[in-house]
């Protein structure tokens, strides 16, 4: 299993995964008209996935360490086809926010179980690339559910999109059964050493650039396609899906960009921390390219530019995070550091909603600049070390 035959596997399953995870993000755009959603409310949607997802990390961290990855990976792929359902089928915006936190529920274990399964099967010294392959997978699925909710939005329905990624995710998680192995875990459940975790060196300042990081990442994903629609911009319900999409082509990109630097620099930790730093300085230098842009196009162009570093860091952050604890502790500190990331979701997209309401679009990218150099001035501690 060992080598990238198994690195596609994982991959795959990240696919299928962020396939049903991120089709909520693509789809915000329709269900904000769709429930008649003022900028906060439909920040507060976004907020409900990422509650679901918050508060299971650490019991999805503590599980994996606990029993492997294999069962968290294929029960947590099944729950996400049940949840893609619900959501399809909710008929008011309370039943969706109670959907849309299942969702929220299931993807918890794919941060933990997936960074467990890529350290099993990465080639020997290729570790920063074999992890950012599969965080690939997280910006494929997502460019794929732009596509999918977007060509099935623009044909009347966009809750057809979420049936369709149930169906797929329930015949990916039939072939991971019969294809993958995996790791046996300690055989014992815990909780987590969450002490241990933050008095390591480094590993606090990470959790810090998640946080800002979350914050960027999110709010990006979930206002783009709105941003592209409602805003000055004026583009097309079309042309907003497709630059979601090509978002996350260019984000695909970047991850493997970084990784492949990474690899290529000395150490392990730091040169991952090196490359974070300059992919988030980079990042507020795009957000404020964003605000320069008016038109269609342009306003594609520069997040298309943007997307290579806002979505290209996970796979480096989370290479870094985990060079820094033992192969046994990879599920609780990637809990640690993927909570810290949803932090910075929960509470950025309706803060950003709400200054969009008020304020201007404007005034939000420039708010997510500044927390893209916090996040970049939070890692410099770990790149020098």
């Amino acid at each position: 299993m060992k080598g990238w035959r198994g690195v596609g596997l994982v991959g795959g399953w990240q696919v299928t995964a962020s396939l049903c995870f991120y089709a909520v993000f693509a789809s915000t755009g329709f269900i904000s008209e769709g429930f008649g959603l003022s900028g906060f409310l439909t920040g507060v949607a976004v907020t409900a996935v990422m509650l679901g997802y918050t508060v299971a990390l650490w019991g999805a961290g503590a599980a994996v360490d606990a029993y492997g990855e294999y069962p968290a990976m294929l029960v947590g792929l099944t729950l996400l086809g049940v949840g893609s359902v619900a959501v399809a089928l909710a008929p008011t915006f309370p039943l969706l926010l109670a959907a849309l936190v299942f969702v929220g529920l299931a993807y918890a274990t794919a941060m933990p179980a997936t960074n467990r399964a890529v350290l099993v099967v990465a080639p020997e010294g290729r570790r920063n690339v074999a992890m950012n392959v599969k965080q690939v997978g997280v910006t494929a699925g997502s460019g794929l559910s732009a596509l999918l909710v977007t060509a099935a939005g623009t044909n009347g329905d966009w809750r057809t999109g979420f049936l369709v990624a149930a169906a797929v995710a329930g015949v990916v998680a039939l072939a991971f059964a019969r294809g993958y192995e995996g790791r046996p875990g300690s055989g014992t459940l815990s909780v987590p050493d969450v002490r241990s975790l933050l008095g390591g060196p480094g590993y606090r300042g990470l959790l810090l650039a998640g946080f800002f990081l979350g914050a960027a990442v999110f709010t990006t994903t979930g206002y783009v396609v709105v941003y592209m629609r409602d805003s000055t911009v004026a583009a097309t319900a079309a042309f907003a899906g497709a630059t979601f999409a090509g978002l996350q082509v260019t984000g695909s990109l970047g991850r493997l960009g970084g990784g492949a630097v990474a690899d290529r620099l000395p150490g392990d930790a730091g040169a991952s921390a090196l490359v974070l730093v300059c992919q988030s300085a980079l990042t507020a230098v795009g957000f404020l390219a964003v605000t320069l842009a008016g038109t269609p196009v342009p306003a594609a162009v520069a997040f298309l530019a943007l997307g290579l570093v806002v979505l290209g860091f996970p796979g480096v952050y989370y290479a870094c995070l985990t060079a820094l604890v033992p192969d046994e502790e990879v599920g609780a500190a990637t809990a640690g550091g993927q909570t810290a990331l949803n932090l910075g979701g929960l509470l950025a997209p309706p803060a950003f909603g709400y200054l969009a309401d008020t304020a201007g679009y404007a005034v939000g990218w420039y708010g997510l600049a500044v927390v893209a150099v916090l996040a970049a001035v939070s890692v410099i501690p770990v790149a020098r070390s």
